[in-house]
């Protein structure tokens, strides 16, 4: 791993030791684990993902840090993340915006609850989209960069720059919805 801010590194052990919902493989409920052993255990946790739009139509993109346990440095199509424990996919979902990209207040519309089950992930997801015009205000622990494209120039983009595949999975979802 590329070297981190001394904020990044307590960020991080912050984000590892926190209690997130695990479920099983129906999603039902059966309680909370630290994230840390959500991961190293295989157990199945469940994920938000928020495809932020501005007013025009174009999607917000944003690049992680590089403390990210998956995906550091990655291209990533959806603001979110895990939901912790006793928590609704919607209130993950409202305050994963808030805090990644200081979006508060938008109408969350939902479209897509699938289970992402690959080596390194697994997760029941809930996909959301929003549409604000507000400024964006970064964490800067979680987020470096960050900018509105069209959708078909991120799908372009794929194919030369990594991008997190759980939320292109989530993209796609609302895609095919839309149709």
């Amino acid at each position: 791993m590329a070297a981190i801010s001394e904020a990044e590194a307590a960020h991080r052990a912050a984000s590892d030791a926190e209690r997130v919902a695990w479920v099983d493989e129906q999603d039902r409920p059966l309680g909370g684990v630290s994230r840390a052993e959500l991961r190293e255990r295989r157990l199945i946790g469940r994920g938000t993902y928020i495809l932020l739009f501005n007013s025009a139509g174009l999607l917000c993109v944003h690049r992680r840090t590089l403390s990210k346990a998956l995906y550091p440095g990655y291209w990533d199509v959806a603001a979110g993340g895990m939901v912790l424990e006793g928590e609704a996919y919607a209130e993950s979902a409202e305050r994963e915006l808030a805090e990644e990209l200081g979006i508060v207040g938008a109408e969350l519309v939902e479209h897509a609850h699938f289970l992402y089950d690959t080596p390194e992930s697994r997760l029941w997801c809930m996909a959301y989209s929003a549409v604000s015009d507000a400024p964006l205000v970064l964490q800067p622990e979680e987020v470096l960069e960050a900018r509105f494209i069209s959708v078909e120039q991120a799908l372009e983009e794929t194919r030369r720059l990594p991008y997190c595949p759980d939320s292109l999975a989530a993209l796609q979802r609302y895609l095919v919805a839309r149709r």
